[in-house]
This record gives C-alpha cells, sequence and structure tokens, in this order.
C-alpha cells in the first residue's frame, strides 16, 4: 500500500534547505510553532467525537458522543499515530438507543497501515488483538497533517505556494499529485483553519475542514487550546485541549497480522434453493435467484467488496443480470457499494428518504479515487418505497417492509421471502457466536424488530443477519429479547 506521507530520508534537509524559498509568512510561522524542531507531539483534552457516516437520518448530523479523554501521540517523522478515546455516546431525546456503554478505541497508522488494537469479539478480558483497518488509512494520514505543525512541516517540506488573504497568509499544497491541503495562518503566525480532501464511497471527495483557536503556550511550545474538525459537512471532533507533550517518544510497530492482511474471500452458503448467503469479513449480503435476473441484497463498505460479491453472484448463478440491488439503509458501511451495482446495470431498491440523498451525495467530485461510475457516467435508476414493496417475476416473491419506530435509523427496512420464511436484516438484530449468553439488557433495536415482525404477520424460519457469524431462527432473537420483554 502507498505510503501518503513525505520520505523519511533527507526531511531535515528538505526542512532546512527549502525554507528560504518559501513566502516569509509560512517561515515566520513555522518557527512560532515550533514545528522545524518538532519531531513529535501528544495532546490530550476531553470533548465531544461524533460518529461519521452513522447519521440515523440523511438530514441530521452525525450522531454524538461525549469524551472524557482523547490522547494523540503523532510522530511527523514515520507519519505514525496513535489516537485513544475514552467516549460514551449522547442520549438523543425521543430516540430510542440502547443504554450508553462506554467504549475505549485504541487507534493507529503508520506509514501505509492501519489498525486498531482491542479483545477479541465476546471475548473482554482476553488479550488485545491487531485488527487491521486498511480503509482508515487515509483519513488517519489526513489528521497528522492537519495538526499545526504538521501543516506547517509538510507546506515546507512539498513548496507550499502562499498568497496573503484577508489579513492573513493562505497556504496551498499537494502531497503526492493526489491530497490537496489549504491553510490559513493569521497575523499571529497561528494556523487557524486546514482544509484536506479525502475519498469517501458515498461522498467523494469529501472536505476535512479543522479549526483552530485559542492558543495557549504549553510547556513552551504554542498549541490550540480548542480544536474542531467537521467531515461531510457535519462535526467530527470538538476537542478543548488540556497538556501538550513535546517529542514524546512515538515508535509504533505494524503488527505482521496488518502487515499481512488481505480482504477475506466472499463465502456463499445456500439457505434454499436460489438463495444464497454471501459472507467473509465484517458484512454480509444475500443473493436471490429470480427467473431471468438476480436480485442482491445489501452493498456495503466500498466498491472492492461489491466487486467480490458480484464475482461471486456471477460465479454461482451464472448468464442472469443483476437486475436490483435492495438497500437497507443509509448508513455508509451498508451504502457504500451501491455506486458499483449502478454501474452494473442495477436498479437500487431504497427507501423514499434516502433516494434524495444518494443523489445528491453521488454528483461531487471523484478526483481522489475515481470508481467505476465515475468513468462511466452512468445515470443511476432507483426504484422506492414507503411501507412495503414486492419484487416478483411471476416466480419467487420478495418483500420489503420498513422497520417501523427503530432508533437505528429511520429509513430502515428489512426484507422478507415468504416461500422460503427467511428474514433478512442488518444492525437491527446481530447474532452473537454460539453459546454466548443473552445480555442482561435487552437491545431495543431488537425488540423493536421483533414487535416489526409481529405486527406485519411474517412467518419467519430464519433470520440471516448481515453481520454476526451465523444464520439464527426466530426463536434466537425471542431468546436474546425475553419473551416477556418482546410482548410488551
Amino acid at each position: 500500500m502507498r505510503k501518503l506521507g513525505f520520505p523519511i530520508a533527507g526531511l531535515a534537509v528538505v526542512l532546512t534547505g527549502c525554507a528560504s524559498l518559501q513566502p516569509q509568512a509560512l517561515q515566520s510561522a513555522a518557527d512560532a510553532l515550533d514545528a522545524t524542531k518538532l519531531k513529535s507531539i501528544e495532546f490530550s483534552g476531553t470533548g465531544r467525537w461524533f460518529q461519521f457516516g452513522q447519521a440515523p437520518n440523511p438530514d441530521l448530523p452525525w450522531p454524538q458522543f461525549d469524551v472524557s479523554r482523547y490522547t494523540a501521540d503523532i510522530n511527523y517523522e514515520t507519519t505514525s499515530a496513535r489516537v485513544q478515546i475514552t467516549r460514551k455516546q449522547t442520549v438523543e431525546a425521543g430516540r430510542l438507543r440502547p443504554v450508553p456503554v462506554e467504549q475505549k478505541p485504541d487507534q493507529y497508522v503508520s506509514g501505509g497501515y492501519a489498525w486498531n488494537l482491542a479483545p477479541p469479539a465476546n471475548a473482554p478480558q482476553a488479550a488485545l488483538v491487531a485488527t487491521a483497518q486498511p480503509l482508515a488509512v487515509e483519513e488517519r494520514v489526513a489528521e497528522i497533517w492537519a495538526t499545526p505543525q504538521g501543516f506547517l512541516k509538510a507546506a515546507v517540506a512539498h513548496h507550499a505556494a502562499s498568497q496573503a488573504a484577508n489579513g492573513g497568509t493562505e497556504v496551498a499544497f499537494t502531497i503526492g499529485d493526489k491530497y490537496r491541503y489549504i491553510g490559513r495562518i493569521n497575523a499571529k503566525n497561528q494556523v487557524e483553519r486546514v482544509q484536506t480532501w479525502i475519498d469517501n464511497p458515498i461522498l467523494g471527495d469529501t472536505l476535512m475542514e479543522t479549526k483552530f483557536s485559542d492558543y495557549q503556550d504549553f510547556g513552551g511550545v504554542q498549541f490550540p487550546a480548542h480544536i474542531e474538525r467537521s467531515q461531510g459537512g457535519y462535526p467530527v471532533l470538538d476537542l478543548n485541549v488540556a497538556d501538550v507533550k513535546l517529542n514524546p517518544a512515538v515508535a509504533l510497530s505494524v503488527p505482521g497480522d496488518v502487515k499481512n492482511f488481505t480482504f477475506p474471500p466472499v463465502k456463499a452458503t445456500a439457505l434454499a434453493d436460489g438463495v444464497f448467503y454471501l459472507t467473509g469479513g465484517t458484512h454480509h449480503s444475500v443473493a436471490i435467484e429470480q427467473q431471468d435476473h438476480v436480485v442482491v441484497v445489501e452493498a456495503p463498505l466500498n466498491e472492492g467488496r461489491s466487486l467480490a460479491v458480484i464475482a461471486k453472484v456471477k460465479e454461482i448463478i451464472p448468464n442472469k443480470p443483476i437486475k436490483y440491488l435492495i438497500n437497507t439503509h443509509a448508513h455508509f458501511d451498508h451504502s457504500g457499494g451501491l455506486r458499483t451495482y449502478v454501474d452494473e446495470g442495477a436498479t437500487i431498491v431504497t427507501a423514499r428518504q434516502n433516494q434524495p440523498y444518494y443523489a445528491r451525495a453521488w454528483t461531487a467530485a471523484r478526483t481522489i479515487n475515481p470508481d467505476r461510475l465515475a468513468r462511466s457516467n452512468k445515470t443511476a435508476s432507483f426504484e422506492i418505497f414507503t411501507d412495503k414493496h414486492v419484487l416478483s417475476n411471476g416466480g419467487r416473491s420478495i418483500e420489503i417492509h420498513s422497520i417501523a419506530g427503530n432508533g437505528h435509523n429511520d429509513a430502515f427496512a428489512l426484507v422478507y421471502l415468504p416461500a422460503e420464511k427467511i428474514l433478512i436484516e442488518a444492525d437491527a438484530y446481530t447474532p452473537a457466536a454460539a453459546n454466548v449468553p443473552a445480555p442482561a439488557s435487552p437491545n431495543p433495536y431488537s425488540v423493536n424488530l421483533y414487535e416489526n415482525i409481529q405486527k406485519l404477520g411474517l412467518d419467519v424460519d430464519k433470520i440471516a443477519a448481515l453481520h454476526g457469524p451465523r444464520v439464527v431462527a426466530l426463536s434466537d432473537l425471542r431468546a436474546v429479547i425475553g419473551l416477556a420483554r418482546a410482548s410488551r
């Protein structure tokens, strides 16, 4: 994987040897913030974090979490960082969610590798395990160069262009002919704002803007006491900095499993005649064979996953085109691969509320990582519904129902195959591994799912969840939520 930062070798020479070629404002800011001398930094504080791409409604901001601890350790010389967060989701009035629990993500990036460190699922007391996060590299590297000192170091090293702007200086440069950075330096030689763009499967070239204010002296270096970051038009971080450490030891070794990571292949398991559960990885899909075409349920993650699923569908159901792609909801991890199916010629079946959001988002520029649809420029075709929709070509009937009143998402759908008695859903219920005890408090999303099943009169035999390790029976859902609670 390509490293996104500038090379380690010769960095000091670049910073000192090229500084005289830069406009005075840039060099003055680099001197004022000790950017040239600084090799690494740690800053910590408290505030708010927001979950990008997980809005419960296409028209709402990203959901908010309260942050009691945020610590970032950055090594500018090796383009590496570790971010540790202690957070808990903010309770939203009028929206039923699971009882908030404290989360402690531990996130890493080094060069072209990203990973998280956490206990294995269903074993919270076990040793920490590194999990590769290759899709997070771009964003985490951008966060390094979107710190004040990181921006100035990169600007000097990449021969930034500068011009006067509104009483300050605008500085612009490109890393690797691909990633643009634009920053503003005020009259006090402080970096006020950094803008950069990263790729997103839904939003295309996505603006990541970081604003800095209330600079203070932290142990001899000027650093902002307030950091605000937005992404995709909504906040993703609002941090009050309490402590800064200069040149801490930040030596991050890439775990072997992360270096050797490859995306798992798609595995097809027959759930019934012509119905295939497509697993492998964290997100699943389902392929349903019709008389002269195929219907696929869910296009998660990104184009790479969609291409792998499409290839598997063509292998197990040859010589039939994919005519429809059913989308359960607009969360980015469940809709990032939709555009690939548009390019494939499929009609996107989604809730009415989602269609204008996709249509608007998909008009964005895609210069960083043009996907197949950006190159083919095909027009997206949608088939939208409000409460219930049926796909049938005179053979198998495929019912699509809205999941009403679920706090997870306001435009949420399940898929039901009445002849096979198979329910397909995502995020409302994620089965645990076999023999894992039911939670003490049931997930309200799962309770709501069961209530919808009952209200709709669905005769469910199997539940093929689009997360989780296995297909389960309706009785498993009943056991997890508790019968008394289910009939409330």
